[in-house]
């Protein structure tokens, strides 16, 4: 996937959140920087990430998909995406909690969270 979102943005987006911040412009644009990160370290086609209305991304390794409603979706909001992304929430947590939803035998992300991106410096 080409990155749209720079780490220079990305990187201090994503701490803002962290730190509290809640203006919709730095959850947006930390979501996708966290989505875009999450294409980069899980490449594939496998399962779609939606984190609506802020964006999807198709990642993880295997089949691919092409036409159509995906087989493998998972789909959550845009603070538990965060929270999941950066390791501040376990994946399984997650699920207990019915803070995401998983659709299709592939619908995991628990071996690939959380991301790097705290390495990325901008």
């Amino acid at each position: 996937m080409r990155r749209r979102i720079a780490a220079v943005d990305g990187v201090p987006a994503v701490r803002a959140i962290l730190a509290g911040a809640d203006d919709r412009t730095a959850i947006a644009l930390a979501t996708r920087y966290l989505l875009e990160q999450l294409a980069d370290e899980a490449e594939g086609h496998t399962v779609e990430v939606r984190v609506p209305p802020f964006g999807a991304v198709q990642a993880i390794p295997g089949p691919r998909h092409t036409r159509g409603t995906p087989p493998n979706v998972v789909e959550m909001d845009a603070a538990t995406w965060i929270a999941l992304a950066t390791g501040a929430l376990a994946w399984d947590a997650a699920l207990a909690e019915l803070r995401v939803t998983a659709s299709g035998q592939r619908a995991t992300l628990a071996e690939h969270l959380p991301l790097t991106w705290e390495t990325m410096e901008p």
